[in-house]
């Protein structure tokens, strides 16, 4: 066999298949940071506060509800309906429009009786809980990792508390849901001490 011969067997007994080519171009062109992948923030809204539905339920769907579990509290003049557990300390406030429709609901912890020990029932459980299993108590890590970043937030104060207030606005969900919801978290120990979901802008 001649010299020439046996050279080019050798290249054609070797060949580099094209998949293998292909495969290290495209290595190359992703570590080359030409192909990336764009991660749209995470958001999430809410439709319920207490198992209550603003802009869908009414104030005899929340009195039907709370008058069985809660001491229900009369409203000064024109305020909201105030129930309160009196264990806990822990408040609910309904306000509504002409119709008799729920426009908010608002949750917020208070100072608890000497022993209170906390009832284990499901129901009360829920009074202090968003649809979505935020609870008056979590940490202010726990919000995020449900709805995301707030729009905005900020300091506030209540009651001689001091207070971080995360503002989400859900009118990208559609105007037939809540669109507002405010959280306020105690600025000493990081953790939710009020909920308020809201059926028109604040």
């Amino acid at each position: 066999m001649k010299r020439g011969w046996t050279k080019s067997w050798q290249c054609v007994r070797n060949p580099i298949p094209l998949f293998v080519i292909f495969a290290a171009g495209m290595f190359a062109a992703a570590g080359s940071g030409t192909a990336q992948i764009v991660r749209k923030p995470k958001r999430a809204n809410e439709l319920a506060l207490a198992g209550l539905r603003p802009g869908r339920d009414t104030f005899a769907d929340a009195q039907k509800r709370l008058d069985a579990l809660l001491t229900s509290a009369k409203p000064d003049g024109q305020g909201p309906r105030t129930w309160q557990e009196a264990c806990t300390g822990r408040r609910l406030a309904v306000e509504v429009d002409d119709s008799g429709v729920i426009q908010n609901v608002d949750i917020l912890s208070g100072p608890s009786a000497p022993n209170c020990k906390e009832t284990q029932d499901p129901q009360h459980a829920r009074l202090w809980t968003t649809g979505r299993g935020l609870r008056l108590g979590d940490p202010r890590e726990h919000v995020l990792a449900i709805y995301g970043q707030p729009g905005s937030s900020g300091p506030s104060v209540k009651d001689g508390r001091e207070l971080e207030l995360l503002y989400y606005a859900f009118d990208w969900a559609g105007s037939d849901v809540p669109q507002v919801m405010e959280i306020s978290c105690d600025r000493a120990t990081g953790h939710v001490v009020e909920i308020l979901l809201a059926f028109p802008s604040l």
